[in-house]
């Protein structure tokens, strides 16, 4: 059950999600994209969907270390009160989540062959959209 809401959030609570928020839409929608435009960036050019991932690089790596900072920022707000054992729990699979998108994400830009780009991509990907589910799960 939903508990009803008497009052707005204060100000530097708007600012801290909504970065967190406008990162997470850069970084996990962006990758969704990226994914749909290759496709049709190969017909352009071979070289086309690296130039793609070059320019999206320069705006998602940006967004992931402010979904970083932001991401301990939202901790240190949410754990000033209790936390359960269970958030506490669903936490730390998300903060592995986080991590392992960052990582593979970062094997995709430095993988030599196709096959390998595409499945550092995918596994970013994937990693990226558990740490988003699990931190809509977190937001209560």
């Amino acid at each position: 059950m939903l508990a009803t809401v008497n009052q707005l959030a204060d100000s530097l609570t708007w600012i801290r999600l909504g970065l967190h928020v406008t990162a997470a839409t850069v970084w996990v929608g962006g990758q969704l994209v990226m994914a749909g435009l290759v496709p049709a960036a190969r017909k352009v050019s071979p070289e086309a969907p690296r130039a793609l991932a070059a320019a999206f690089g320069r705006i998602s790596w940006p967004a992931y270390w402010l979904l970083i900072a932001t991401g301990l920022w939202n901790w240190a707000a949410v754990t000033g009160g209790s936390t359960s054992g269970a958030w506490m729990a669903v936490f730390v699979v998300k903060l592995v989540a986080v991590v392992a998108a960052g990582v593979f994400a970062w094997r995709h830009t430095r993988a030599t062959s196709a096959a390998a780009r595409g499945a550092f991509a995918g596994t970013a990907a994937l990693a990226s959209l558990l740490a988003l589910a699990l931190g809509v799960g977190l937001g209560g």
